[in-house]
């Protein structure tokens, strides 16, 4: 009962803690249906007084900080949205992004020392003072010597002390709104909100382990060696483990000082540009990419070079599924509607009991206002509404290996559109997706398909007597099992008496149980 209880408990404080706070007050969803409406009206009732000399945006940062990790990633989400939330609400949440309290000092180096398994002074040379500080962990500036006797400036990552407890508490309140919302709320089991949990439930815990994180960097680095413009740091794997990561120290402008990379002379829209051909192209290309590139995790260098750093949360995509992305962001740039309509068809994105023509026309609703318009001149609030009720329209399910590249896809934009106002998204994305297209769906993608398709023969063709071989044990066997009847060996027959045996005391147990209660129940009414 505890465990049902205090996950509730949790949510109704998040909820009144937002809503004292003026949160509801910054929803700008033009189209929302009635009931969320009159929620977010009620909820806006419980705004307190005092802080109506505060700013909405700052009331919106303090609550999220005060709630705790997990919404405090909402928070720099929300930062990249200031077409959502209001450029002033943006400009404050990304405050959320790298400038929180950091933890005390000594507690970073016991931490440190902790995990590397010696005293701090024994690997560092020095080590500085926190510069800067999130929601999962804090960086420290220091100095290390190397075998050569040369020193060099790194960045250590330190872990937050009862972090992962936090996270762990926030998911069982969002594994009791998503078991609810599938239990109750008929409409919402499309959107598979437990499974979308999962999916959050695992990323944070690979993100909790710098181990995985510096994996990602070196992934990476190796994808993008040859990239112009792109980089990450490199890791020190001798002073890296679960709760510390120590890697390249950025001499770099962070993304989210505008006034400042304006000053430093660089060009803001060709950076707005290489953020969205970046991620498209790792995407595209590798099938891997960097899931929260947010204006706090990239750095721009004095050439210009873009630096990303925290692969804490990343995402990978499948052949096919990139295949389909391709289809879908070109189909959208050339104004193809009936196309796009059909790769979401065969992706199984839409069930095939739906209209592909009544889908491309609902997809044509959506393009056709975003082409000949620059960002400056499109509702982005108005858009994401319109695009949930085309999903609900068509009964299309949330797919859950799409999910991170979802949300960084608005993340990116909303950074590019920091840095732009106005971004044509489509113009910008149309070099890498054309490439793509050419080198992977076009003649030369074609024959190197069939390229492909030989070497799997081949493969099986060497495996054939492997296979073969199968094929006649398994005939004997159930020519036996055809005189002989089905036999366990003695270890399945063993387990098969376990089972069973555990299965009955288990009933016996559940039968006391209900009895005592039962007992329990007649003694009260009775005494």
């Amino acid at each position: 009962m505890a465990f049902a209880v205090m996950p509730l408990f949790r949510l109704a404080r998040a909820g009144f803690v937002m809503a004292r706070e003026g949160v509801f007050g910054l929803a700008n969803l033009p189209d929302l249906p009635t009931g969320p409406r009159v929620a977010i009206s009620l909820a806006r009732l419980l705004e307190r007084r005092s802080v109506k000399n505060k700013s909405a945006e700052l009331r919106l940062s303090d609550a999220l900080n005060r709630l705790g990790p997990s919404y405090v990633k909402l928070g720099q989400f929300l930062a990249t949205r200031a077409d959502v939330v209001g450029k002033e609400a943006a400009r404050d949440l990304s405050a959320l992004q790298d400038r929180l309290p950091a933890f005390d000092h000594q507690e970073a180096l016991r931490a440190v020392a902790d995990q590397l398994g010696m005293p701090v002074e024994e690997v560092f040379v020095e080590f500085g003072e926190a510069v800067a500080a999130a929601s999962i962990a804090q960086v420290h500036p220091a100095i290390v010597r190397d075998k050569d006797g040369t020193e060099r400036k790194v960045a250590v990552k330190v872990l937050r002390p009862g972090v992962q407890r936090r996270f762990k508490r926030d998911l069982e309140s969002y594994y009791l709104v998503a078991r609810l919302a599938e239990r109750f709320h008929e409409p919402s089991r499309r959107l598979r909100p437990i499974a979308v949990v999962d999916t959050l439930a695992q990323s944070v815990a690979m993100e909790m382990d710098f181990r995985l994180e510096a994996a990602a960097f070196s992934e990476m680095a190796e994808n993008t060696a040859q990239d112009p413009g792109f980089r990450v740091p490199g890791i020190d794997w001798l002073r890296t483990a679960k709760g510390v990561l120590t890697m390249e120290w950025i001499d770099g402008r962070k993304m989210s000082d505008l006034d400042g990379l304006a000053e430093d002379g660089h060009d803001l829209e060709a950076l707005g540009n290489a953020v969205i051909q970046s991620f498209l192209r790792h995407t595209l290309r590798d099938g891997f990419f960097h899931a929260d590139m947010h204006q706090g995790n990239l750095f721009v260098e004095p050439d210009g070079t873009l630096v990303a750093v925290d692969f804490g949360i990343t995402g990978r995509l499948g052949k096919l599924e990139r295949r389909f992305l391709a289809e879908i962001l070109f189909g959208f740039i050339t104004r193809n509607y009936r196309r796009v309509a059909e790769v979401h068809f065969e992706a199984g994105y839409v069930p095939a009991n739906q209209d592909v023509d009544m889908f491309a026309q609902a997809i044509r609703a959506i393009g056709e206002p975003i082409h000949g318009h620059d960002a400056s001149e499109i509702s982005m609030a108005r858009l994401l509404t319109q695009l949930f009720e085309v999903t609900e329209l068509f009964e299309m399910k949330t797919q859950t290996q799409l999910i991170m590249l979802q949300k960084n896809m608005v993340v990116v934009e909303g950074v590019a559109r920091s840095l732009n106002p106005k971004l044509d998204m489509w113009k910008t994305a149309e070099p890498v997706v054309g490439d793509w297209i050419k080198e992977h769906l076009g003649p030369v993608g074609k024959l190197r398909d069939a390229g492909d398709v030989f070497s799997a023969l081949g493969r099986m063709a060497n495996d054939l007597p492997l296979f073969a071989d199968r094929i006649g044990r398994m005939s004997e066997e159930l020519e036996k099992m055809t005189n002989n009847g089905l036999r366990f060996d003695a270890q399945t027959a063993e387990a098969i008496g376990k089972a069973e045996a555990r299965h009955t005391r288990s009933g016996r147990i559940a039968l006391w149980v209900i009895a005592i209660a039962m007992t329990a129940v007649v003694f009260k009414l009775f005494s």
